[in-house]
């Protein structure tokens, strides 16, 4: 029996029993739909990081207190140290600006972080609160969409101004335009809003357009208290370069060493690249697009054990025909082959309408993600494609084995006799 013909009798065959290979195909179908969803999600979700990530420079650098913490509001570090960590400080981030002591350093931003309250017209939200000086506008790559940011006179003079993301205009005002110049209460004290950022979407340490920023001195002196008046949360550090930031680390770390007197192998502060946050993200979602397309992937051999009963009840309802088979000269092969091709056939079928219900699922995900207004979109890969396909047919193939292998050692006579 060649394999064309083998092709054209499985056809036939399943086509003789619609509903029941329907049926079977149907858990192949919403086994790869499964995976293809997953990883697409997955994938997704790790584009949607790096490129968050990636959008505030390749050449930024974190300095926070503490070998090992991270996290906290507005940044990948809440800067409050350990109780047996020195903190950061302004010193800190002067002798970090030197041009003689680091000169891969271009700029230095210091700031204190927290929490507070806004309210304008009985409208109120919380949100982070940066201290920040008028450099931190360049280190961290921000765009206005009005007004303008805090300069040097308003750090000067602690002016009582604040410069909002977009999400917070939106809670306060309704609309993130025409707001400059109103005036909000921040923890109860009056603040003149000046300008209103671009909106940037959520990034891995949280939504940036949800936050309020202002003077540093401001800061200092009125709404966020330290236990020293030069402690800073975190320093933003932009290097001259992307090529020179591993040079930029070592100037930083020594600095501070030298600042903190502490010995190498112990310091009490941690300089963070983007590298270092893109690889540790890459790590966690590689993981968990492992963990969705393995769960998914159950549902394909729940599929496949799905044709193997069908297979196996075909065998039992065809015994007659496969003994006249062999009777007439089918050879044990011909036998094989024959039914390894239908539970091929049904798998396959399935793999391909299970990419095509994937995709759609992927695409109802990111529909959905983009009214939401989440920065997210599900990246159906062609490695998702090739992979879910192969593995259905493999399946198809595997879980066919056993009913043709069946199928073929039947003794002629025996099958002949079979009611």
């Amino acid at each position: 029996m060649s394999f064309t013909q083998a092709i054209f009798e499985a056809l036939e065959s399943l086509n003789g029993n619609k509903m029941r290979s329907g049926l079977t195909v149907l858990g192949i179908v919403i086994g790869v739909a499964a995976v293809i969803a997953m990883l697409a999600v997955g994938n997704g979700a790790q584009a949607s990081i790096t490129g968050s990530i990636s959008s505030i420079g390749t050449n930024l650098l974190f300095v926070f207190s503490g070998a090992t913490q991270a996290g906290g509001p507005g940044g990948p570090g809440s800067g409050r140290s350990g109780n047996n960590d020195r903190p950061l400080t302004l010193g800190d981030a002067d002798a970090i600006s030197d041009p003689f002591a680091a000169p891969s350093v271009e700029s230095v931003a210091p700031v204190i972080q927290g929490n507070g309250g806004l309210v304008f017209a009985g409208e109120n939200t919380t949100t982070s609160i940066s201290g920040v000086t008028p450099a931190y506008y360049s280190v961290r790559n921000l765009q206005m969409a009005e007004g303008e940011f805090i300069n040097e006179e308003h750090s000067l003079g602690q002016m009582s101004v604040v410069v909002l993301g977009p999400e917070t205009a939106i809670t306060l005002f309704g609309h993130a335009d025409g707001v400059v110049g109103e005036t909000i209460r921040i923890e109860g004290q009056p603040f003149r809003v000046i300008g209103v950022l671009v909106k940037r979407g959520g990034s891995a340490f949280g939504s940036e357009d949800n936050a309020a920023y202002i003077p540093f001195s401001t800061a200092q002196a009125r709404l966020i208290k330290r236990s020293s008046r030069d402690e800073v949360d975190i320093i933003y550090v932009q290097s001259v370069s992307a090529e020179v930031v591993p040079q930029a680390v070592e100037e930083i770390s020594n600095i501070i060493r030298q600042r903190h007197r502490t010995p190498i192998g112990v310091d009490d502060f941690s300089v963070f690249t983007q590298q270092d946050f893109l690889s540790t993200f890459a790590t966690i979602t590689g993981v968990l697009t492992i963990f969705l397309g393995g769960i998914a992937g159950i549902s394909l051999l729940v599929g496949g054990i799905g044709i193997m009963n069908i297979m196996l009840v075909s065998v039992t309802e065809r015994t007659r025909e496969i003994g006249l088979r062999k009777a007439l000269g089918a050879r044990k092969r011909d036998i094989l082959l024959q039914f390894l091709t239908e539970s091929s056939l049904l798998s396959l079928i399935g793999g391909i309408i299970g990419i095509m219900f994937g995709w759609l699922i992927a695409f109802i995900v990111g529909q959905v993600a983009a009214a939401t207004g989440n920065n997210f979109t599900p990246i159906v890969g062609t490695d998702a494609i090739i992979l879910s396909t192969s593995f259905s047919a493999i399946i198809g193939l595997f879980f066919g084995i056993y009913p043709a292998s069946r199928a073929a050692n039947l003794e002629p006579v025996e099958a002949l006799r079979y009611e």
